[in-house]
């Protein structure tokens, strides 16, 4: 599966922002790792959050095909993002963070307190139209209409985007989604 192509577009910006900060860009939620393989793949550090360690283990198999260089720029972590009551991000700081179909909403103060001032948040997850083309339809797991941008409306917004895209022209599978990409004011 490729890498999201917000991920090609704010590239050069990433790479930048990791090597003026010396900071890594979390890459949260980050199942089989694609999005965060394609920028440690380009120089960019890259710390790798999932609770399922069997997707880590696929993340650090696929890290092991990366030059030396690249490889001991990431770092992978089991955890637990949902435990009530507990911050999973408390106490550390990046330079962005990136988070692709997941959303669990307890979380955004903690992502947001975790990147540093100028750094970069680019998210997407799917929205409540998203049940008229199939999962997941538990509205606990869908973004309301202009719920992603308003939580980041006193942020710098480079990208945002809310509504339906064609994943597969040839099946014409669709997919109802809201993006932001955003940078943390000073």
């Amino acid at each position: 599966m490729q890498h999201s192509p917000l991920l090609t577009q704010y590239l050069a910006k990433l790479q930048s922002l990791t090597l003026d900060t010396q900071s890594s860009v979390l890459d949260l939620a980050c199942g089989s790792g694609r999005n965060g393989l394609y920028l440690a793949s380009n120089d960019v550090p890259v710390s790798f959050a999932d609770i399922n360690n069997e997707a880590l283990l696929q993340v650090k198999q696929a890290l092991a095909g990366l030059p030396k260089n690249q490889q001991t720029l990431t770092h992978c972590k089991q955890v637990d993002l949902e435990q009530a009551g507990i911050d999973p991000l408390q106490g550390q700081s990046y330079a962005g963070v990136m988070v692709f179909h997941y959303l669990h909403r307890p979380l955004f103060d903690h992502i947001k307190a975790a990147i540093k001032p100028s750094g970069m948040v680019i998210y997407e997850t799917f929205t409540e139209q998203q049940t008229q083309f199939g999962r997941p339809k538990n509205p606990d797991f869908l973004l309301k209409s202009g719920e992603l941008l308003s939580l980041f409306d006193d942020w710098q917004v480079l990208h945002s985007f809310e509504g339906v895209v064609i994943t597969d022209e040839e099946n014409g599978t669709k997919k109802a989604i809201a993006q932001i990409v955003a940078i943390k004011p000073n």
